[in-house]
């Protein structure tokens, strides 16, 4: 850890009085050995304060793996991320970023003694990027909790320790000082906005510039002073390191531990700083209003200079100041009538205006896997920027690639609304959610729906045949004669290097176990020249498929004679052809959509290819869906399923019947035992049902 808490007046003199006794600049004693003493319980003074401090928080530092979903590509996607946190309670609330665990399905917290406990989602506040979770207790009655300290003394040149678990590392400390305490993201950097969820944290959030070396995965860990107390929440790296102050981070976790959510006025106004030609030194700049909104109903203008509201004055005249503003219009009274002065054209006005509770500004996704795509409910916001009457109607915004909705004609594409299906209105994802339940569950088959749906300013019909798509029915192939022989082509180049300038033919690389080929002695190796005297003409790469295509011209159970050249020696073989085995394409398949994998039975073919033993019987891993639960347990292609939970599985059947019956008990741990390549593990599996709680 690199030290850069300056040390007291006394050592910094001491110091410098050292360095010139070096530099030869003065003419100094020998110090004495009292001074030594002093010297050094100087140079001691700020590491044990970081010790302390250090120390006092420690016990209450979380290390967070969540498991968290993402909807693209018309899916909900898990996947694995990590963050910190603080504990503020002694029931195990803690403290984190919105982007550590908002958006979490499963949640394990390590704490400083490295034990790992459950945690469960309380609320979330995108706006902030503060999230609260709550520690499962198990055998603990209570749990450690850090010290706040009060945000709003920080200077800069404070000394501070970034606290947290960098790249899901063992909890670690980094020291800095505070380089800014109203950090803004910068006109500069227009039209970037540092954003969550759609929201912009920096409209709200000044935060703690602090140059404390932090790294993805200390996020949500606390920033921390050297009297051991939490003074904001690191969120971000942007040149410099970025805190939530921790003021506004516990008011937030305040709320949400209360009730969940945070509960913040709404008023609709559009400000600005005050322009640096303008006479007034009070106000803030009113650039417009949301149509719709309480204060376009109040009667706010473009070019207002708002004075004060709800009784607070108003001075705006940096970006450093809008936070403030905005948190006092968040703070007024939702539903209650009150007060804004403005001046408009040299005159005082008074306007009055009924604030209403602020809403999410991008409501939460939910996937539909029957329809192929992910929805979520349009805001009042979104419903004006979209030029639309109201915020009725469901915003499509994904689409699985071949899904009934990419498959319908006209296609439904991201950011469709859509209003009505089966003559049913749709309003709210409830809605839809209650019209797919009733018009698919149940059906054996999928079912066209008539869907009526919004494209900018355009209404559409289309037809969605939703439902739950099967797997296709293994496609039966005519079995034709086969040897049981890979081979290769005898190319020009390999003929002239075996001393065989004018010869066409094939190679055998491998030959079947209990083939016919191996049935006739047939060896790797072996150049085949001829069948039953007729030449094999393959003499380039292209000619790959030419020996296969002559072999399946006779009939199964036909005598060949084959012209083979071994060993410098020609010679000749007698094969009796067998029926081709079973391609992967016609065997039987299971695709588990709780889990997201798809396996089925082996072939002939699998067995040589992988040089299995014949008594490894299992299914073998096809297909593994990206963000699935068997994706995050790191299930693989090519996997050969041993057994599940202990049972057995043999085929793609008993799979099926396993994880119908897992399915229905909603385990809360499902064991994969599976060969990999030469290698046998366990593949442990822990899902979220949808229905558990």
């Amino acid at each position: 850890m690199q030290d850069r808490t300056l040390p007291n007046n006394t050592t910094v003199s001491r110091l410098l009085a050292s360095s010139a006794c070096l530099l030869g600049l003065l003419s100094c004693s020998a110090p004495s050995p009292a001074a030594v003493a002093a010297a050094r319980a100087d140079a001691s003074y700020p590491h044990a304060l970081v010790q302390r401090a250090a120390s006092a928080v420690t016990p209450a530092l979380v290390r967070i793996h969540v498991v968290e979903v993402d909807y693209r590509s018309g899916r909900e996607v898990k996947s694995e991320s990590t963050g910190s946190g603080v504990i503020l309670t002694r029931e195990g609330h803690v403290l984190t970023n919105h982007h550590v665990a908002g958006k979490a399905e499963q949640i394990v917290c390590t704490l400083a003694d490295s034990e790992d406990i459950d945690a469960e989602l309380v609320g979330t506040d995108p706006l902030t990027d503060i999230c609260v979770i709550k520690l499962l207790p198990g055998k603990r009655a209570e749990f450690p909790v850090a010290k706040f300290g009060d945000s709003s003394h920080l200077k800069v040149g404070d000394p501070v320790l970034a606290m947290g678990s960098p790249l899901a590392l063992s909890q670690s400390v980094t020291m800095g000082i505070v380089s800014n305490t109203e950090l803004v993201m910068p006109a500069l950097f227009w039209p970037f906005r540092f954003e969550v969820e759609g929201e912009d944290v920096g409209s709200i959030v000044k935060w703690i510039g602090h140059d404390a070396e932090i790294s993805p995965g200390n996020s949500g860990g606390p920033l921390v002073n050297l009297a051991g107390e939490v003074i904001g929440i690191n969120e971000m790296q942007f040149g410099l390191s970025g805190a939530i102050p921790g003021n506004l981070a516990r008011q937030v976790a305040e709320q949400l531990i209360a009730s969940g959510k945070v509960v913040r006025a709404w008023i609709g106004l559009e400000v600005q700083p005050l322009l640096k030609s303008a006479d007034h030194r009070t106000g803030v700049l009113v650039s417009g209003a949301i149509p719709g909104s309480p204060a376009a109903e109040a009667g706010f203008e473009p070019g207002d200079i708002l004075l004060s509201i709800g009784g607070s004055p108003v001075v705006v005249r940096l970006p450093e100041e809008l936070p403030i503003f905005n948190r006092v219009v968040a703070d007024l009274p939702v539903g209650r009538e009150v007060e804004a002065t403005v001046m408009r054209n040299g005159a005082k006005r008074v306007l009055r205006l009924s604030p209403r509770e602020r809403e999410l500004l991008r409501p939460r996704d939910r996937e539909f896997p029957e329809w192929g795509m992910t929805a979520r409910n349009i805001s009042f916001l979104e419903a004006q920027e979209m030029r639309r009457t109201s915020s009725h109607g469901v915003i499509v915004t994904s689409i699985r690639p071949g899904g009934p909705c990419d498959a319908a004609k006209p296609r439904v594409v991201e950011n469709d609304v859509i209003v009505e299906v089966a003559g049913t209105p749709v309003k709210r994802i409830s809605d839809l959610v209650a019209v797919t339940a009733k018009t698919i569950e149940g059906q054996p088959e999928p079912v066209p729906l008539l869907v009526h749906f919004d494209r900018r300013a355009e209404r559409y019909l289309t037809v969605v045949t939703a439902g739950k798509q099967r797997l296709p029915e293994p496609a039966r192939e005519t079995r034709k004669a086969w040897l049981g022989a890979s081979v290769q082509v005898l190319t020009r180049d390999l003929a002239r290097a075996l001393g065989l300038p004018d010869e066409t033919g094939v190679r055998v690389t491998r030959v079947f176990p209990e083939s016919p080929a191996h049935k006739a002695g047939l060896q790797v190796g072996d150049l085949i020249l001829a069948m039953d005297g007729q030449t094999v003409p393959a003499s380039r790469p292209e000619h790959s498929e030419v020996f296969a295509a002559m072999i399946r011209q006779y009939k199964i159970e036909s005598d060949v004679e084959f012209d083979i050249i071994r060993s410098d020696q020609p010679r000749k073989l007698v094969a009796k052809l067998g029926r081709s085995p079973s391609e992967p394409r016609e065997m039987a398949k299971y695709r588990d959509d709780n889990f997201e994998f798809t396996v089925r039975d082996l072939t002939l073919v699998d067995f040589a290819r992988q040089q299995w033993q014949e008594e490894q019987q299992g299914p073998v891993v096809e297909g593994v869906s990206e963000g699935g639960w068997a994706a995050l347990a790191h299930l693989a292609v090519g996997d050969l399923l041993l057994g599940i939970d202990g049972s057995p599985t043999p085929d793609a059947a008993s799979v099926k019947e396993t994880m119908t019956r897992i399915a229905a008990a909603k385990a809360k741990a499902v064991v994969f035992r599976v060969r990999r390549g030469i290698h046998t593990l366990y593949v442990e599996l822990n899902p979220k049902w949808p229905d558990a709680g």
